[in-house]
């Protein structure tokens, strides 16, 4: 440390930094000032920490001094000396945060205190300093694990005040404030396979930059890899972003991503998309109802685009802690990763085998987290694991299978596999349902607009998903069936009424009488009154 003893009394100045061991305290240089302007020139050209100076002096009075100092560096510590015992002066002192007042001439000890009080409070101020910076270091390091952490206990419905969030929203420099998000999870199909054991981390961090890319001309993106093995895109519009279609957004921005994975990581993605909600309050529930939809849903379907739908229930996927390691089973068959499902039974009777055969409990163990993971999956179905199993009598003999490593891994593998088909029969029936809905809707209203677009928004489905799932279902495009379902219409009301061909355009959802007469003629190689006159 270094320190200035400034007074316009020579002999004072000298007998103070000479005479006394100042390098007992730590001071390792002592430079002096017979006035207050050649004081502030050592300030200005040498790091002093430390200014003894007199109150009294001509030009400027060590008030007077401390100020400017305190102007230039409020981290020195000054110490006032003077041969007046004035109130006012002490007063003043305190007010420009002087360490200490002390009377000429001061006693070592009184010296040596307020020297030392001095250096005690610059340890302390470099020492707040020091652990500031490395805190603030550390968190600079750290802020994306941070920043994940942060997100994946939102998600599993962790609670904080409103002022936690607000601080620490700021504390990691996440620009989210309160009010609607939107939630997408981000499924790697799989392509991507060979990469789960070797590049795996490279490659999720390559499909986050791109995801991060895209949302981003338009919203604010925090992202994290959730328990699932999902990637997890919380989403809030940038304030003063105008897009085009809102309500098309995020929608469009997922199918970019998936194009542009598509394009130069080689493998396809699914994404599952939230309405908007409320942040932070309603995540964990959105999330909970975003990642039961890959099961529920879409079942074994792959690289699809789905909007949750927002007039189902709100489910919850519960917890149940079994089997050692993350993911779960249960949170496997939520997920519909019925490939990782049976890994993870394979993985728990190898483990059942290092255990011994004559362990007993850990049979049961097993047995009871299994079929308690699937009667859960079932019940969430709406279904009874006895009706998908085959009947009552195989659960009342599980007791029996459980005590035999064998008898349990055939049990829980033909189980998974009836499980796995009852739930691809269930994607089955909600791709049936859209069709019939479809199909009905524009029975009813071939004269209006059936276009893609407006079917998929009668049936809250992006017209991709909708245009994908049809085909799945009926071998045929929509289009194709609008186009037959409207020949067949025109050859009825051709034969059975005496409408007017304009009429029958009309009608059947042609505003352009050429245009329907053309495209008739194209499908039955006659007009629409040639057709008439023959029949």
């Amino acid at each position: 440390m270094q320190m200035l003893i400034v007074d316009d009394e020579a002999h004072w100045v000298d007998n103070l930094s000479m005479h006394k061991p100042w390098h007992t305290l730590g001071i390792e240089q002592v430079h002096k000032a017979y006035s207050a302007r050649e004081a502030l020139q050592i300030i200005h050209t040498h790091p002093i920490d430390i200014v003894i100076s007199d109150i009294i002096m001509p030009e400027m009075t060590g008030v007077e001094l401390i100020g400017k100092i305190r102007a230039y560096d409020k981290r020195i510590k000054c110490i006032i000396l003077s041969g007046h015992a004035d109130f006012d002066y002490a007063k003043e002192a305190v007010r420009n945060h002087a360490v200490d007042y002390l009377l000429k001439p001061p006693t070592d000890e009184e010296l040596f205190g307020a020297v030392r009080a001095a250096i005690e409070q610059l340890n302390a101020e470099w020492e707040r300093v020091s652990s500031l910076e490395r805190t603030q270091f550390a968190l600079r390091e750290n802020l994306p694990l941070l920043r994940g952490q942060l997100l994946l206990g939102a998600i599993r419905g962790e609670r904080m005040s409103a002022e936690e969030w607000a601080r620490k929203l700021d504390t990691y420099g996440l620009p989210f404030r309160d009010g609607n998000c939107a939630l997408a999870l981000v499924r790697l199909e799989d392509e991507f396979d060979p990469y789960r054991n070797n590049g795996q981390h490279l490659l999720e961090y390559a499909i986050t930059n791109i995801a991060e890319e895209i949302f981003g001309e338009f919203m604010e993106v925090w992202s994290v890899k959730e328990e699932h093995g999902y990637l997890a895109f919380l989403l809030q519009l940038k304030q003063g972003a105008t897009p085009d279609r809102p309500d098309l957004l995020l929608e469009n921005l997922a199918m970019q991503v998936q194009a542009k994975v598509k394009q130069y990581l080689k493998g396809s993605l699914s994404v599952v998309i939230t309405e908007p909600f409320r942040f932070p309050g309603e995540l964990a529930e959105q999330y909970r109802q975003a990642s039961s939809y890959f099961r529920r849903i879409v079942g074994d379907e792959r690289e699809f685009v789905m909007k949750v739908d927002p007039a189902e229930q709100p489910s919850s996927l519960g917890a149940l802690e079994v089997l050692h390691r993350p993911p779960v089973l249960l949170h496997l068959l939520e997920a519909g990763r019925w490939d990782a499902a049976e890994d993870k039974l394979a993985a728990v009777f190898a483990e059942l085998e290092d255990k011994g055969s004559e362990s007993w409990e850990h049979c049961m163990e097993v047995g009871f987290a299994i079929s308690s993971a699937f009667m859960h999956l079932a019940h969430r179905g709406g279904k009874t694991l006895a009706g998908l199993l085959g009947g009552e009598d195989e659960l009342a003999q599980l007791g029996e299978t459980f005590a035999s490593i064998g008898k349990l891994r055939k049990w829980a593998l033909a189980a998974l596999a009836r499980l796995r088909e009852g739930t691809v029969d269930d994607a089955q029936d909600a791709r049936s349902h859209y069709v019939q809905k479809i199909q009905a809707y524009v029975d009813a209203n071939l004269h209006l607009d059936v276009s893609l677009r407006a079917l998929a928004d009668h049936v809250n489905l992006h017209p991709t998903h909708l245009s994908k799932i049809y085909k799945l279902e009926t071998g045929e495009g929509i289009s194709d069936y609008v186009a037959a379902l409207r020949m067949s219409r025109a050859c009825h009301l051709l034969k059975s009424t005496d409408k007017k061909i304009y009429e029958i355009s009309t009608e059947i959802g042609y505003l352009d009488p050429a245009y329907f007469i053309k495209v008739f003629k194209r499908q039955f190689d006659v007009t629409p009154q040639e057709y008439r006159e023959r029949h």
